[in-house]
């Protein structure tokens, strides 16, 4: 299991966007990617998902998020 946590990124007013891909190209069949974000990452979720990616999300409370991506087996 991979972890990106991108609120800091976003904080310091970067774009997680390619670490996070990064981490995603790097799991193996069945590997999971959790990413905590100060919101849901919704267009995250659509690029993901249409590589074949599912994913839960968890409303952590107080603006925070986790999803959880699993890549296929």
């Amino acid at each position: 299991m991979a972890t990106v946590d991108a609120r800091p990124i976003i904080a310091s007013g970067d774009e997680p966007f390619e670490t996070i891909m990064a981490a995603a190209s790097a799991l193996d069949d069945g590997e999971e990617l959790v990413v905590l974000a100060p919101f849901e990452p919704v267009p995250l979720e659509g690029v993901l998902s249409s590589q074949g990616f599912s994913y839960e999300v968890e409303d952590l409370g107080s603006g925070d998020w986790r999803v959880t991506f699993r890549r296929p087996s």
